[in-house]
């Protein structure tokens, strides 16, 4: 029996899309268990609820469940190349020139720090810019956010209102969007049928050509200006290995694939740090005593000098807090899905290579046998009995094993820099009247629902 007790398959088949939803995967593993699977017309996913589960998938068993199923939506758009729904040789050298590019460029660098710092400062003037006034943060901490990444792979920087980036930020958004909507769970279940309707999937394609022009028109200007001996960016590394003239050159260091690695670098590392960011401020906001709590840690460890990334060790309780930020928020809640890369026998049951499998992060975020109060924002999760930071295993906002989060180092010196710096200089408070909603929006990451705050200069 594929994947699934017997009574199980009787119950899930069915093309029913209201019950496919994070909390409705978590109420069916209360009575099935933590592997079931679930049929979506021609489509057949395997669901893993709970740490003990998911960690048991992808860290011992990391290598058969490492691929990316194949879907109608990925044919028509990646096509098996860049990073994140790539497979086989094509995605472990992809992988392999990201993780030491973003080292080389990136992560851990003091640079890339600086240049967050530098970024900081631009956000801040652009909040006081309010006058303490409601606005709604979603461009500007986009835009903010943005531009770390597009320092790394173009070693540029746009205003907030540039209309590139404004053009970029808004293709990528709307297309996390409808990623998530049913619309595109049934043209991947139909897509003979669906296919020529008019849909949101028309817009996804549309919105792709777009990002692909920009991506091809940019690099083509910089190939024109590379220099291999001073190599200042991701895309210049690419380029120089296309120009080395080895086999692998040509196998894998082509256009295809740098104008869908840039894409999905793009993407993921604008949508999810910029979300979290401001699931923080809103949650600031819902309970200012805690904001109260991480201001006068600030105000004992930094006071009025500039945050440094160092400067995490002597605060416990704020990076409790931006933990408990990042687990709340369930920023990705059904991570991205996962194949089984050979046919397997998992915790009894059989997978055929090509199983699509999805480890739902959001049931882990959730466990109550790791997290006290999993359905409440409650730092102390993150502290132990003396105050001092405590690590969670089951804290997996990145995912686990080999399709973790490449650019995990980045997100968290971003994130910790940018929400110590927005606190040291501002009080968020909600604008006279407004009701703070804690729900997410609909969409394939969990944003909030669209807001206003109030940034309230404190000095």
């Amino acid at each position: 029996m594929f994947g699934c007790r017997a009574e199980s398959m009787l119950h899930f088949q069915f093309c029913c899309i209201s019950l496919m939803s994070q909390p409705g995967y978590r109420m069916i593993s209360k009575t099935y268990g933590s592997v079931f699977s679930v049929q979506l017309g021609t489509e057949r996913f395997v669901i893993l609820c709970g740490y003990d589960a998911v960690k048991d998938a992808l860290i011992n068993h990391a290598e058969e469940f490492a691929g990316r199923p194949v879907t109608a939506m990925g044919s028509r758009t990646s096509q098996g190349y860049g990073i994140l729904f790539a497979n086989g040789e094509n995605w472990k050298v992809m992988r392999r020139f990201t993780l030491s590019t973003l080292r080389d460029y990136g992560m851990g660098k003091k640079g890339t720090e600086d240049k967050i710092i530098e970024e900081c400062e631009c956000l801040m003037q652009k909040f006081r810019s309010y006058g303490g006034k409601p606005f709604d943060n979603l461009s500007i901490i986009n835009a903010a956010v943005a531009n770390i990444i597009v320092s790394i792979l173009l070693d540029h920087r746009y205003e907030y209102d540039d209309p590139t980036i404004l053009k970029l930020m808004r293709l990528i958004n709307e297309n996390v969007r409808i990623v998530g909507s049913v619309m595109i769970r049934l043209y991947n279940s139909f897509p003979l049928l669906i296919g020529w309707l008019p849909g949101k999937h028309k817009k996804i394609f549309e919105n792709h050509h777009k990002m692909q022009n920009f991506v091809q028109d940019t690099f083509t200007r910089k190939e024109k200006e590379l220099d291999v001996n001073n190599q200042r960016n991701l895309i210049d590394a690419f380029l120089a290995k296309q120009q080395e003239g080895k086999p692998e050159s040509k196998l894998y260091y082509h256009n295809k694939n740098l104008g869908m690695l840039v894409s999905n670098l793009f993407a993921a590392g604008m949508e999810t740090t910029s979300t979290t960011l401001r699931w923080g401020l809103l949650l600031m906001m819902k309970y200012p005593e805690i904001q109260k709590k991480v201001q006068y840690e600030i105000e004992n460890v930094i006071g009025s000098a500039q945050p440094q990334v160092e400067h995490r060790k002597e605060m416990p309780y704020t990076d409790a807090v931006i933990h408990e930020i990042q687990r709340f928020g369930d920023i990705v809640p059904g991570s991205l899905p996962h194949a089984t890369t050979k046919d397997i026998t998992f915790r009894g049951y059989f997978l055929p290579k090509g199983t699509t499998v999805i480890p739902l992060l959001h049931s882990v975020l959730k466990d109550k046998a790791y997290f006290e109060k999993p359905e409440e924002f409650y730092p102390e999760h993150f502290l132990d009995a003396n105050g001092k930071f405590k690590r969670n295993e089951a804290f997996v906002p990145f995912s686990l094993g080999k399709r973790s989060c490449a650019g995990e180092n980045l997100a968290k010196m971003e994130m910790f820099l940018f929400f110590i710096t927005l606190l040291q200089n501002f009080t968020f408070k909600a604008p006279s009247g407004a009701k703070l909603d804690l729900n997410p929006a609909p969409g394939f990451t969990n944003a909030p629902l669209p807001h206003e705050i109030c940034a309230i200069p404190r000095r």
